[in-house]
């Protein structure tokens, strides 16, 4: 009677000599299939199956996403320019100042209106919807700058819009993360 173990090959690559189990089901996986997890290793199978539960946003949860982060993205770039045009001050303290709040409710609203439900996909609608929605008056504020519209002072506009756009979507993204899975 021998003392060795039996060879065990990987489940998934079955010509693979493995002495590695998935810390799960038991399942024997080669170090290409082994995903490191906190408490040892798993086969992918297992922790597909463990990401699957934290999903649990449904299909209208993305559309629903994407419109109310473009609308409120475009109505704070509206308020972001149209405070601009009155006082560059005051556009650069809303920008600075305010727009991580701002960004804070939208993602809070989000939060609300998709029920707490999370996935994978979901904060990257949201963040592609704040780029889309911050750009038509992006665009304008470019066009602005480029044909020479307002002399020197064009500057400041397009830069609060640049600063609001990449603050408004990096908030909003980060805010939706949440969990990462």
């Amino acid at each position: 009677m021998s003392d060795t173990p039996p060879i065990l090959y990987c489940a998934n690559h079955p010509h693979v000599e493995t002495s590695l189990r998935c810390n799960n089901c038991n399942k024997p996986i080669c170090t290409k299939c082994a995903i490191p997890t906190p408490t040892g290793y798993r086969c992918p199978e297992c922790v597909h199956g463990q990401q699957k539960a934290f999903e649990t946003a449904e299909w209208s949860d993305y559309p629903l996403t994407f419109v109310i982060v473009a609308v409120m993205s475009l109505l704070g770039a509206w308020l972001t320019t149209f405070l601009g045009a009155l006082v560059t001050i005051l556009a650069g303290f809303i920008v600075i100042f305010l727009t991580p709040t701002y960004a804070i409710a939208i993602a809070e609203i989000v939060r609300k209106a998709v029920h707490r439900r999370r996935s994978k996909r979901l904060f990257q609608v949201a963040a592609i919807a704040a780029v889309l929605g911050c750009l038509p008056l992006l665009l304008l504020a470019i066009m602005k700058t480029v044909l020479g519209y307002g002399g020197l002072f064009s500057l400041f506009p397009l830069a609060w819009q640049i600063i609001y756009t990449f603050t408004l979507t990096t908030t909003v993204y980060y805010r939706l993360r949440g969990i990462r899975i």
